[in-house]
Formats: C-alpha cells, sequence, structure tokens
C-alpha cells in the first residue's frame, strides 16, 4: 500500500523541528520568562500569556479559546503554579491540532480507485510548482506511479518550471500550449493516467487570487472535468500556503476553503518566519489540516505534519 501521508521518519521529525526553531526560539523565550519561578497564576500572567501567543501568530479566536480553557482550570485551582499552566497549554494546542475531524482526514493512494487526483491550489509566490515537484518526488520514492497535470496554461514559465521537475522525478507530464483550456489539460491528464495505470495525477493549477471570482470560476470547471473521467475527483484539493505572511494566509485560506473545498493545508516556507504559530490558526478556524511542511529549497524539503512534534518544538 502506497501511504502518502503515513508517519514520518525519525529523520523527517527532526526537521520539522528544525523548521519552527525561528517560532520557538520568539515564543518559548516568553513563555519560559512568564512561567518560570514560583510567581501566582493570576490575571496578569495570563495576560502576559495572551500577548506571547498572539505574537506567535496563533490568531485571536484561537488564542482566546485556549485562554479561556487555561482560566476556567484557574479558577477551578486545577493550575496553580506556572510548570502544571505551561502542561496545559501544550495540551490545549495538541487538542486543537489532532481533533478527530481532522486526524481522520488522512488518506492513502488505495482509499480509492486509481488514480488518486491532488488539486494543488494557491495564490502566486507561495511556492506551489515547487511544492509539487517535491510530493511528486517523495510519491514516487515511496513507489507510486505519478502524472502531472500542468493546467496552469496562464503563465508559460509554470509549464517550463513543472517539466523541470517532471524530468527530476522520471515522471510523465501532460502539457498542452500556453493559453489552452485547463479543463482540456485535466481531461488529457486524468485519461492518460488512468490508461498507464498512474497511482497519482497531480493537477497543477493557475496561482489566482482567491478574490478573481473568474479564475475561481475556472477552477470548479477543472474540477468538474476531473469528476467525469474519475468519479470523485479531485480526492484532494490542497492549498499551498506561505507560512511568512502570518494573517493573511489565514484570509486566502478562508477564500479557498469556501470556493475550493480545500482538503488541507502545506505551509511552505515555516523554516524563514518567526510567526509559525498561524498553523495553529488555520486548523482551529478552518477545521483543516496542514499535511505538509516545507523545510527548505531541496527536492527532499518537504516533510509530513507531525502535531505532537510541533507542539514540543514550540514550548520545549
Amino acid at each position: 500500500m502506497i501511504s502518502l501521508f503515513g508517519p514520518p521518519e525519525p529523520t523527517l521529525l527532526e526537521r520539522l523541528k528544525d523548521s519552527v526553531s525561528k517560532t520557538r526560539t520568539e515564543l518559548a523565550a516568553r513563555v519560559e520568562q512568564i512561567l518560570t519561578g514560583d510567581r501566582p497564576v493570576d490575571p496578569e500572567l495570563l495576560r502576559q500569556l495572551e500577548s506571547a501567543l498572539l505574537s506567535a501568530d496563533i490568531g485571536v479566536q484561537t488564542t482566546k479559546e485556549v485562554l479561556a480553557g487555561l482560566r476556567q482550570q484557574v479558577n477551578e485551582h486545577k493550575l496553580e503554579e506556572p510548570g502544571s499552566l505551561k502542561r496545559e497549554l501544550k495540551n490545549q494546542i495538541l487538542k486543537i491540532l489532532t481533533a478527530p475531524s481532522i486526524s481522520s482526514n488522512g488518506f492513502d493512494a488505495k482509499a480509492t480507485a486509481a488514480p488518486r487526483v491532488i488539486f494543488v491550489v494557491g495564490v502566486n509566490g507561495t511556492g506551489k510548482t515547487t511544492t509539487i515537484g517535491k510530493l511528486t518526488n517523495r510519491l514516487t520514492k515511496e513507489g507510486a506511479k505519478v502524472v502531472l497535470a500542468a493546467a496552469d496554461t496562464f503563465r508559460a514559465a509554470a509549464i517550463e518550471q513543472l517539466e523541470v521537475w517532471a524530468r527530476r522525478s522520471a515522471v510523465e507530464l501532460v502539457k498542452q500550449k500556453p493559453g489552452a483550456d485547463p479543463s482540456a489539460v485535466v481531461f488529457d491528464a486524468l485519461t492518460s493516467a488512468r490508461a498507464r495505470g498512474a497511482d497519482v495525477v497531480i493537477v497543477d493549477t493557475a496561482g489566482r487570487l482567491h478574490t478573481k471570482s473568474n479564475l475561481m470560476a475556472e477552477l470548479d470547471k477543472m474540477k468538474r472535468t476531473a469528476a467525469k473521467v474519475i468519479p470523485g475527483a479531485p480526492h484532494d484539493v490542497l492549498l499551498v500556503l506561505d507560512a511568512t505572511t502570518g494573517q493573511n494566509g489565514l484570509n486566502q485560506a478562508r477564500e479557498f476553503w469556501s470556493h475550493a473545498g480545500v482538503t488541507g493545508i502545506v505551509l511552505t516556507k515555516l523554516d524563514g518566519t518567526a510567526k509559525g504559530g498561524i498553523v495553529v490558526a488555520i486548523t482551529r478556524e478552518l477545521n483543516l489540516p496542514v499535511r505538509f511542511v516545507g523545510t527548505g529549497e531541496k527536492i527532499d524539503d518537504l516533510v509530513p505534519f507531525d502535531a505532537q512534534t510541533y507542539v514540543n518544538s514550540l514550548f520545549d
């Protein structure tokens, strides 16, 4: 069985931990400063803790929810010293990241009739095409037969970039001329993939602004075309977000979630931001899982997201 989102290897966990080092440095330092010693757990301590969480871009609503849970336990005298408060803080965030409705969202290539169809969406500049290349590399190493669909026909460079990635992983690329109908590319790719017995088709879509209704309509047409060729397709719609955009990334996620049926997030450039708490905000507010995290520029720098490692990395 080809497990697309199986448990990551220990080396990958270390890379995930490294990728949140900037957030850890900022957040852990502030939390340690607040929660060290024998100071009482009082309203002022909780106010400082709230400020620390907001500074890491965990988000207003998520921070309010976490603090409400902590205050309740403080009022019930269940949390009376800083150490126990920190443990409960970690538990609260881990609970958000491992909610049953999220953790049950995983998939593997044998869960549906092959090929499994993955649409990759997002705005320009987030690392979408690069993410597709990294995901393709990962799946082929797991033994999957992958076909790429160059359905971003609006930008000639996008097709050329995808060709480079296809050659690096020695997979088939289905393309047409720039300006062609993206839905026609999807039709050709899925038809070819089914005939060749492929396991996975990854569809690159135009980097579109979530505010552009005509491009969102085009994406909807592509999804309908996919469903006609392979019932149930697309099986996953992965939204690529740039972690350095912070709360703006959350706004993008909201729009894509409502218009494109996003099923999971790939967070890029997490290693370049001190505001990696956006992972928690996206998960809590949209009930969407973070599937993968980009940890660098190399072809292997895409690791499965692991909630326990992430939480431990933030605070320890």
